[in-house]
């Protein structure tokens, strides 16, 4: 009876692989890895204002060949593509202020 296995080495076997198993197992992200990262969101509020003043920019001078007065609507035109980038940023920076005391509150009311 060589053959059989030992019941005592395979429960002390399998206690090692379940051990080594579990401690292979990679952490789940925490609340703060599921949502954007501070460089995610600051390239984002980045991109929208450069976007909004580029934008004008394209109207103004659009408006300016088509009537030929040279600065005139590329000014105007690149302020208002200016002031809506700071408005699409300050949505941008609201729209995460909620999500953050969301998850905050989510978080307070599961811990309790």
């Amino acid at each position: 009876m060589a053959d059989e296995p030992e019941p005592d080495r395979l429960r002390a076997l399998e206690q090692r692989l379940a051990q080594k198993a579990e401690a292979g197992k990679k952490p789940e992200k925490s609340e703060m890895g599921k949502g954007f990262s501070q460089g995610e969101v600051a390239w984002r509020m980045v991109i929208e204002l450069a976007t909004g003043i580029v934008i004008g920019c394209g109207i103004g001078y659009g408006l300016d060949e088509l009537f030929g007065m040279r600065p005139v609507f590329l000014v105007i035109f690149s302020l208002l593509g200016f002031a809506a980038g700071v408005k699409t940023m300050l949505r941008t920076a609201n729209e995460l202020k909620e999500k953050t005391a969301a998850a905050e509150a989510d978080a307070q009311s599961r811990s309790k």
